[in-house]
């Protein structure tokens, strides 16, 4: 159901590259005056999304309504859209002023004319120097620029090249505004001072504004609806307060604010164990269902250990202290576990203090995954394992019981019947902590690039993703950055395989 005063609709949107889908299923109402950001890492298809909304990208299927009217298929430039991309592309040859006037020097308007017959026509015109300047100086009162008009461009900072950019942009009077991560290029502090400027711009227009991001920060600071994306999909939809307070999933809790995730079990009526603890907590889940448990770092509750410690409560060490200024950061263990805890109080180093939380505290959600699916994966002649171009020794026989390997790389089975099983497709299943990453290309069965690390409790889970956009997600003791460049190993004996029809289709004589 459509959205009241709704100006933009995503129905059923997807886009695909080269048989890679790289935005699936995309359905979204905007309302007219919101600020919307789309949040998730790279590639996840948010900047794709954008652009399909600006006119740039054509989708594969679905269709985009402007006021309720198909857009799909129009041009960029008769759309009622403008954008402001990470790279300003000012012109460096003009002025503040020439560029801001810039498109406005260049669009017609229509107007209508009465011919001498007394019948009305509309005919097309520029702008006159009047207009063109009573609306360049309005654009540039709003983004504070109005006393640098006749400046270079290559005499601005980053910051006032990113106002110019958004003054071009806004001065041709669009119904939408989008920002594809124009914060990127600038330093902490200007982000910082940009991010309220671009709230307050927002409110003086009153048009709706679609950012692209993968900074939390900002999508928290200046939105009304955050979009959490990944791998091209809807992950939740909501209010920076609602996505903080009740993420869906490990994962969006891990992309909004800083998380503790681990593995639980629910071992009663709104009981939760982790931790080896039991908790009280408020999500109903069935009995001994495998979930993962998200609190927040300030909403872990510690108390000082006096005397010998109870047995019956959940003991943690302080291993790190760290000031922030207005409070605390601690990193506090329990068993091989970690805990990220937020406090106003002063414990010193290596104590040992009490942890607990209140039910409403604790966020249990389903967990979102077990093991590595493949389900387009196949065999080649050499009764290799190819996902996407990786290669991985496995075991065939495993498709076949009681069977073996002959010289000539056949499966035979007990019966004597051979079987050819190049070009065989498969389903293949790896478990997530049957992968191994190791540094460097070309090290292992498939190269990647790490894109996410989130901590569940007492490991890190890891997503390598090759070029072809296949992942594998990785549980490892080990840590690894977003942007490392990394191969996975996988031992034959951890890939579970299972063939697609039936195998007679690969018998010969």
């Amino acid at each position: 159901m459509a959205k009241e005063n709704c100006i933009i609709s995503l129905q059923g949107v997807n886009k695909v590259y080269d048989g890679n889908t790289v935005v699936n299923d995309f359905n979204l109402d905007i309302t007219k005056g919101e600020f919307v950001t789309f949040l998730g890492p790279s590639g996840c298809g948010k900047t794709t999304t954008l652009r399909m909304i600006a006119g740039f990208e054509t989708p594969t299927s679905g269709q985009i309504l402007l006021n309720g009217e198909d857009i799909t298929r129009i041009p960029p430039h008769k759309r009622p859209i403008n954008t402001v991309f990470q790279r300003y592309a000012l012109f460096p040859y003009l002025n503040v002023y020439d560029n801001v006037a810039f498109g406005l020097k260049l669009k017609k308007i229509p107007y209508e004319k009465t011919k001498k017959d007394g019948t009305v026509v509309t005919k097309m015109r520029h702008f006159t120097r009047e207009e063109i300047d009573a609306k360049v100086m309005r654009a540039l009162k709003i983004i504070d620029l109005e006393d640098l008009e006749t400046r270079d461009i290559s005499t601005l900072s980053g910051g006032q090249q990113q106002r110019v950019a958004i003054a071009r942009a806004i001065v041709n009077e669009p119904e939408i505004l989008l920002l594809d991560e124009p914060l990127g290029a600038l330093d902490l502090k200007m982000r910082k001072e940009m991010q309220l400027e671009l709230k307050d711009m927002h409110k003086k227009l009153g048009i709706t504004f679609i950012y692209v991001t993968h900074d939390q920060e900002e999508a928290l600071t200046m939105s009304d609806t955050i979009v959490v994306m990944k791998s091209g999909e809807i992950q939740q939809v909501g209010t920076p307060i609602d996505i903080y307070n009740e993420p869906v999933s490990a994962y969006v809790a891990n992309f909004i604010g800083e998380s503790n995730i681990y593995n639980a079990t629910m071992v009663g009526k709104l009981k939760v164990k982790f931790l080896n603890h039991v908790f009280d907590c408020v999500d109903d889940f069935p009995l001994n269902e495998k979930v993962d448990v998200v609190v927040r770092p300030e909403d872990v509750e510690m108390t000082r250990v006096t005397g010998e410690p109870n047995s019956d409560k959940l003991t943690a060490k302080i291993v790190t202290k760290i000031f922030k200024g207005i409070h605390y950061e601690y990193v506090l263990e329990v068993g091989k576990s970690e805990i990220v805890a937020q406090s106003t109080k002063d414990y010193g180093d290596n104590s040992l203090v009490y942890i607990d939380f209140e039910p409403e505290n604790i966020q249990i959600m389903k967990k979102e995954l077990t093991k590595n699916l493949y389900p387009e994966a196949y065999l080649d002649k050499n009764n290799k394992l190819i996902i996407s171009d990786a290669s991985f020794d496995v075991d065939v026989t495993q498709l076949l019981k009681g069977s073996h390997v002959d010289d000539e790389l056949y499966l035979i089975a007990e019966n004597g019947k051979k079987y050819d099983l190049d070009d065989a497709d498969v389903i293949a299943e790896i478990g997530l902590g049957d992968i191994e990453i190791v540094d460097g290309y070309d090290n292992g069965n498939a190269n990647g690039i790490v894109v996410s690390t989130i901590y569940i409790g007492d490991h890190w889970q890891v997503i390598v993703r090759t070029k072809e956009e296949e992942d594998f997600v990785v549980d490892t003791q080990d840590t690894w950055n977003e942007g490392d460049l990394v191969s996975v190993i996988v031992k034959p004996e951890k890939i579970s395989l299972t063939l697609k029809g039936n195998i007679d289709k690969y018998e010969i004589e």
